[in-house]
């Protein structure tokens, strides 16, 4: 089976949705879907998700599935808009219970949001497998970035949201709530695992062209931060150090609040208006 993978930046939050399809044939699945969001006027858009709803209807392709691979912290899902536009499912990992649980008590939305990830269509078990016309989606619980990460392993290719990036970028922060670096060291060998040309897809980092794809051997062999010969405890160490440097994403308390109800906004106020908060001295 040949793979073809259609990759769409978005600029304005430096990431990537992948488009996936066996070659010649109609399914398909989306990863990492974006919405655009003003967050100095606070406004959503839908720009970014159109442009791959116009690939999927110019290439009369199905999509069968809409895929998240973590709660992201960087931008705003557009699972919800895609759905209505083009059917298909929307899964996420098990995992998305503890990361709605813990970020439920942070922004106290006490009875009003049901922590059991009843808001996705599927939630998808360690190993699981789907089946996506004539090709099989494995999905891997990596867990370390939050609770909820997952891979989805498709033919030679892992899509592996934030957990490890490309080679000279290194590796997932983990002092988000219930980040854990030990978890992270074992959820990324275990990807690099995988057969050492399989083609590893996310992207970074800034300072030079952006590239999205690598394999095994060459994060095996390159990556800053836990290439083969790496030991758990220097990795620990490297990423701890690492994240105490890093400043808080720019859209990380409206893409919370937003992503673990799957684009479903606060309830709307007396006065006709839904609003995001932002807790104090909490994160």
């Amino acid at each position: 089976m040949q793979l073809c993978v259609n990759p769409f930046f978005h600029q304005a939050t430096n990431t990537i949705t992948h488009v996936v399809r066996a070659l010649e044939k109609p399914a398909a699945v989306i990863i990492g879907s974006v919405l655009d969001f003003d967050a100095k006027l606070g406004r959503i858009g839908t720009e970014a998700a159109d442009t791959i709803i116009d690939f999927v209807r110019q290439n009369d392709l199905s999509v069968e599935w809409i895929l998240e691979t973590h709660v992201h912290a960087d931008h705003l899902t557009a699972a919800p808009y895609l759905k209505e536009k083009l059917g298909g499912q929307i899964g996420v990992g098990t995992g998305i219970i503890v990361v709605q649980e813990g970020f439920s008590k942070i922004f106290n939305t006490g009875s009003k949001f049901t922590s059991d990830g009843s808001q996705f269509d599927r939630l998808f078990a360690d190993g699981e497998h789907l089946v996506l016309g004539p090709m099989t989606i494995e999905v891997l619980h990596t867990l370390g970035h939050t609770p909820a990460c997952v891979t989805y392993v498709i033919g030679d290719a892992a899509f592996v949201g934030d957990t490890i990036f490309m080679p000279d970028f290194g590796t997932a922060r983990t002092d988000f709530p219930g980040g854990d670096a030990a978890a992270l060291y074992r959820s990324i060998n275990r990807i690099l695992s995988l057969p050492a040309d399989a083609r590893l897809h996310d992207y970074g980092p800034g300072g030079r062209e952006y590239k999205w794809e690598t394999t095994v051997a060459e994060e095996r062999a390159q990556n800053v931060h836990i290439r083969d010969g790496i030991s758990e405890e220097q990795f620990i160490k490297t990423r701890t150090e690492r994240d105490g440097e890093l400043s808080m994403p720019a859209l990380l308390l409206p893409s919370v609040q937003v992503n673990k109800r799957v684009l479903k906004f606060p309830p709307v106020e007396d006065n006709g208006v839904s609003y995001l908060k932002c807790p104090l001295d909490t994160l």
